[in-house]
Protein backbone atom coordinates (compact mmCIF):
# COMPACT_ATOMS: atom_id res chain seq x y z
CA UNK A 1 0.00 0.00 0.00
CA UNK A 2 2.87 2.48 0.62
CA UNK A 3 4.42 1.79 -2.99
CA UNK A 4 1.14 2.38 -4.26
CA UNK A 5 1.06 5.65 -2.47
CA UNK A 6 4.60 6.72 -3.43
CA UNK A 7 3.55 5.97 -6.90
CA UNK A 8 0.70 7.76 -6.77
CA UNK A 9 2.98 11.11 -5.45
CA UNK A 10 5.47 10.71 -7.80
CA UNK A 11 2.72 10.15 -10.78
CA UNK A 12 0.85 13.20 -9.38
CA UNK A 13 4.58 15.48 -9.03
CA UNK A 14 5.14 14.57 -12.62
CA UNK A 15 1.52 15.89 -13.85
CA UNK A 16 2.39 18.99 -11.96
CA UNK A 17 5.63 19.45 -13.67
CA UNK A 18 4.10 18.80 -16.63
CA UNK A 19 1.17 21.54 -16.37
CA UNK A 20 3.49 23.91 -15.19
CA UNK A 21 6.16 24.10 -17.45
CA UNK A 22 5.80 27.01 -19.81
CA UNK A 23 8.24 29.37 -21.77
CA UNK A 24 8.55 32.88 -20.60
CA UNK A 25 9.14 35.60 -23.35
CA UNK A 26 11.22 38.25 -21.60
CA UNK A 27 12.63 41.55 -23.95
CA UNK A 28 16.06 43.29 -23.12
CA UNK A 29 13.97 46.19 -23.82
CA UNK A 30 10.11 46.61 -25.48
CA UNK A 31 10.73 49.99 -27.23
CA UNK A 32 13.17 51.50 -29.51
CA UNK A 33 13.45 55.68 -30.24
CA UNK A 34 14.82 55.88 -33.66
CA UNK A 35 15.36 59.91 -32.57
CA UNK A 36 15.75 61.71 -36.08
CA UNK A 37 15.76 59.69 -39.61
CA UNK A 38 16.38 60.99 -42.90
CA UNK A 39 13.29 60.29 -44.92
CA UNK A 40 14.16 57.60 -47.82
CA UNK A 41 16.33 55.62 -45.45
CA UNK A 42 15.16 52.08 -43.74
CA UNK A 43 15.26 52.10 -39.87
CA UNK A 44 16.24 49.00 -38.75
CA UNK A 45 16.10 47.75 -35.02
CA UNK A 46 16.38 44.41 -33.40
CA UNK A 47 14.52 43.33 -30.39
CA UNK A 48 16.70 40.78 -28.49
CA UNK A 49 14.48 38.25 -26.13
CA UNK A 50 15.80 35.36 -24.00
CA UNK A 51 13.32 32.43 -22.82
CA UNK A 52 13.44 32.76 -18.79
CA UNK A 53 10.80 30.14 -18.67
CA UNK A 54 11.17 26.08 -18.49
CA UNK A 55 9.93 25.17 -21.72
CA UNK A 56 10.55 25.99 -25.49
CA UNK A 57 8.84 28.94 -27.37
CA UNK A 58 7.35 29.13 -30.48
CA UNK A 59 6.68 32.27 -31.67
CA UNK A 60 4.01 32.22 -34.37
CA UNK A 61 3.10 35.41 -36.08
CA UNK A 62 4.42 38.83 -35.67
CA UNK A 63 2.04 42.00 -36.81
CA UNK A 64 2.66 45.19 -37.26
CA UNK A 65 0.25 48.41 -36.92
CA UNK A 66 0.92 49.32 -40.57
CA UNK A 67 2.17 47.95 -43.78
CA UNK A 68 5.38 50.51 -43.40
CA UNK A 69 6.82 48.40 -41.24
CA UNK A 70 8.14 45.12 -41.77
CA UNK A 71 9.00 42.31 -38.59
CA UNK A 72 11.15 39.76 -39.49
CA UNK A 73 11.64 36.85 -36.07
CA UNK A 74 13.41 33.61 -34.94
CA UNK A 75 11.25 31.27 -36.16
CA UNK A 76 12.82 28.25 -34.79
CA UNK A 77 11.96 26.94 -31.42
CA UNK A 78 13.73 28.81 -28.64
CA UNK A 79 14.86 26.45 -25.78
CA UNK A 80 14.72 27.25 -21.55
CA UNK A 81 18.08 29.53 -21.40
CA UNK A 82 18.46 30.82 -25.16
CA UNK A 83 18.01 34.19 -27.12
CA UNK A 84 16.41 35.02 -30.18
CA UNK A 85 15.54 38.29 -32.54
CA UNK A 86 12.97 40.44 -33.22
CA UNK A 87 13.98 43.21 -36.49
CA UNK A 88 11.46 46.05 -36.80
CA UNK A 89 12.30 47.87 -40.10
CA UNK A 90 10.36 51.30 -41.10
CA UNK A 91 10.31 52.24 -44.64
CA UNK A 92 10.32 56.40 -43.87
CA UNK A 93 10.03 57.04 -47.74
CA UNK A 94 7.73 59.40 -48.28
CA UNK A 95 6.85 59.99 -44.51
CA UNK A 96 8.02 62.73 -42.99
CA UNK A 97 6.65 63.75 -39.67
CA UNK A 98 6.75 61.64 -36.43
CA UNK A 99 6.14 58.16 -35.92
CA UNK A 100 4.96 55.59 -33.39
CA UNK A 101 4.18 52.11 -34.44
CA UNK A 102 3.61 49.16 -32.52
CA UNK A 103 4.63 45.49 -33.43
CA UNK A 104 2.94 42.33 -31.67
CA UNK A 105 4.07 39.31 -30.63
CA UNK A 106 1.73 36.24 -30.56
CA UNK A 107 3.61 32.59 -29.21
CA UNK A 108 2.99 29.94 -26.86
CA UNK A 109 4.86 31.83 -24.03
CA UNK A 110 3.19 32.52 -20.61
CA UNK A 111 2.10 35.84 -21.97
CA UNK A 112 0.56 34.94 -25.88
CA UNK A 113 0.71 38.62 -26.52
CA UNK A 114 3.00 40.76 -26.29
CA UNK A 115 3.49 44.42 -27.86
CA UNK A 116 7.10 46.37 -28.79
CA UNK A 117 7.34 49.92 -30.06
CA UNK A 118 9.00 51.84 -32.39
CA UNK A 119 9.16 55.73 -32.91
CA UNK A 120 11.21 58.28 -34.11
CA UNK A 121 11.15 61.33 -36.52
CA UNK A 122 11.61 61.61 -39.96
CA UNK A 123 12.72 64.58 -41.35
CA UNK A 124 12.27 65.56 -45.18
CA UNK A 125 15.30 64.65 -47.45
CA UNK A 126 16.43 68.22 -49.30
CA UNK A 127 14.81 68.40 -52.55
CA UNK A 128 17.22 67.29 -55.65
CA UNK A 129 18.00 70.09 -58.13
CA UNK A 130 16.53 69.92 -61.51
CA UNK A 131 19.41 68.97 -62.58
CA UNK A 132 20.15 65.73 -60.51
CA UNK A 133 16.80 65.09 -61.35
CA UNK A 134 17.76 65.03 -64.75
CA UNK A 135 20.88 62.81 -63.98
CA UNK A 136 18.87 60.03 -61.93
CA UNK A 137 18.93 56.36 -62.62
CA UNK A 138 15.44 55.77 -63.62
CA UNK A 139 13.36 52.03 -62.56
CA UNK A 140 11.01 50.96 -64.85
CA UNK A 141 9.48 48.12 -64.04
CA UNK A 142 7.94 44.94 -66.86
CA UNK A 143 4.91 44.71 -64.85
CA UNK A 144 3.36 45.99 -61.49
CA UNK A 145 1.27 42.85 -60.68
CA UNK A 146 1.22 39.00 -60.13
CA UNK A 147 -1.32 36.57 -59.67
CA UNK A 148 0.30 33.15 -58.34
CA UNK A 149 -3.14 31.52 -58.69
CA UNK A 150 -3.48 28.36 -55.72
CA UNK A 151 -0.84 28.47 -52.77
CA UNK A 152 -0.44 26.41 -50.13
CA UNK A 153 -0.06 27.92 -46.98
CA UNK A 154 4.01 28.19 -45.68
CA UNK A 155 4.79 27.45 -50.21
CA UNK A 156 7.45 29.48 -51.61
CA UNK A 157 6.55 30.93 -55.17
CA UNK A 158 8.81 33.11 -57.51
CA UNK A 159 8.01 35.54 -59.61
CA UNK A 160 10.77 37.34 -62.06
CA UNK A 161 10.12 40.96 -62.82
CA UNK A 162 11.97 42.00 -65.83
CA UNK A 163 13.14 45.62 -65.30
CA UNK A 164 15.31 48.71 -67.21
CA UNK A 165 17.30 51.17 -65.97
CA UNK A 166 16.02 54.20 -68.55
CA UNK A 167 18.30 57.12 -66.59
CA UNK A 168 21.43 58.92 -67.24
CA UNK A 169 23.29 57.12 -64.07
CA UNK A 170 23.97 53.74 -62.27
CA UNK A 171 20.45 52.47 -60.91
CA UNK A 172 20.13 50.14 -57.54
CA UNK A 173 17.63 48.69 -55.74
CA UNK A 174 18.11 49.52 -52.00
CA UNK A 175 15.26 47.45 -50.10
CA UNK A 176 11.79 45.70 -50.63
CA UNK A 177 9.10 45.73 -48.14
CA UNK A 178 5.31 44.26 -47.62
CA UNK A 179 3.02 44.79 -45.01
CA UNK A 180 3.00 40.62 -44.24
CA UNK A 181 7.27 40.39 -44.32
CA UNK A 182 6.78 37.04 -46.00
CA UNK A 183 8.62 38.73 -49.55
CA UNK A 184 11.86 38.11 -49.85
CA UNK A 185 14.01 39.48 -53.11
CA UNK A 186 16.83 39.43 -55.37
CA UNK A 187 18.86 40.84 -58.09
CA UNK A 188 20.20 39.82 -61.39
CA UNK A 189 22.78 42.47 -61.37
CA UNK A 190 23.70 44.66 -57.99
CA UNK A 191 23.90 47.89 -59.78
CA UNK A 192 22.40 48.29 -63.45
CA UNK A 193 24.02 50.53 -65.83
CA UNK A 194 21.73 53.51 -67.60
CA UNK A 195 20.10 51.57 -71.03
CA UNK A 196 20.81 47.95 -69.14
CA UNK A 197 18.16 45.78 -68.04
CA UNK A 198 18.14 43.00 -65.04
CA UNK A 199 15.55 40.82 -63.70
CA UNK A 200 13.92 41.65 -59.49
CA UNK A 201 13.24 38.31 -58.28
CA UNK A 202 10.28 38.24 -55.62
CA UNK A 203 9.84 34.79 -53.27
CA UNK A 204 6.53 35.48 -51.77
CA UNK A 205 5.89 32.92 -48.69
CA UNK A 206 2.03 33.07 -47.81
CA UNK A 207 1.16 33.19 -43.99
CA UNK A 208 -2.43 33.30 -43.93
CA UNK A 209 -4.99 31.51 -45.53
CA UNK A 210 -7.85 32.55 -48.96
CA UNK A 211 -7.46 35.47 -51.19
CA UNK A 212 -4.36 37.44 -50.27
CA UNK A 213 -3.44 40.95 -51.90
CA UNK A 214 0.10 41.90 -50.81
CA UNK A 215 1.58 45.75 -51.75
CA UNK A 216 5.13 44.99 -52.23
CA UNK A 217 7.28 48.48 -52.23
CA UNK A 218 10.22 48.83 -53.73
CA UNK A 219 12.84 51.41 -53.01
CA UNK A 220 15.25 52.51 -55.42
CA UNK A 221 17.52 54.89 -55.69
CA UNK A 222 15.70 56.72 -58.87
CA UNK A 223 15.48 60.13 -57.54
CA UNK A 224 12.01 60.95 -59.84
CA UNK A 225 9.98 57.83 -58.04
CA UNK A 226 12.27 56.45 -55.16
CA UNK A 227 9.74 53.75 -54.34
CA UNK A 228 7.57 51.88 -57.03
CA UNK A 229 4.66 48.99 -55.44
CA UNK A 230 4.09 45.61 -57.06
CA UNK A 231 0.73 43.90 -55.60
CA UNK A 232 0.96 40.06 -55.74
CA UNK A 233 -2.04 37.92 -55.28
CA UNK A 234 -2.80 34.58 -54.40
CA UNK A 235 -5.65 32.18 -53.26
CA UNK A 236 -3.95 30.36 -50.19
CA UNK A 237 -5.26 27.05 -48.94
CA UNK A 238 -4.01 24.77 -46.42
CA UNK A 239 -3.24 22.21 -48.67
CA UNK A 240 -3.41 21.66 -52.23
CA UNK A 241 -3.52 17.71 -51.89
CA UNK A 242 -6.49 17.59 -49.53
CA UNK A 243 -8.74 20.09 -52.26
CA UNK A 244 -7.48 17.85 -55.23
CA UNK A 245 -8.64 14.53 -53.20
CA UNK A 246 -12.34 17.09 -52.83
CA UNK A 247 -12.63 17.87 -56.06
CA UNK A 248 -12.35 13.75 -56.75
CA UNK A 249 -15.27 13.15 -54.50
CA UNK A 250 -17.47 15.61 -56.14
CA UNK A 251 -16.81 15.48 -59.55
CA UNK A 252 -20.16 17.72 -60.54
CA UNK A 253 -18.32 21.14 -58.53
CA UNK A 254 -15.73 22.70 -60.76
CA UNK A 255 -12.37 23.28 -59.36
CA UNK A 256 -11.63 26.46 -58.51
Amino acid sequence: MKVKFLVFLSFLAFSMLETYAQGVLKFTNAAHDFGAVVEGKMASHEFEFANTGNAPIVIANVTASCGCTTPFWTHEPVLPGKKGKITASYNSSGRPGAFNKSITVSSNAAVANMVLTIKGTVNPKPSATPEELAKSPVFQLQATGHNFGKLEKGQTATKSLAFTNTGKSDLSIKNISSSCGCVTFKTSKPVVKAGEKATLELRYSPRNLNQQNEIVTISTNDLNTPAQTVVLQANVVESLTQQSIVREQKPAVPFQ
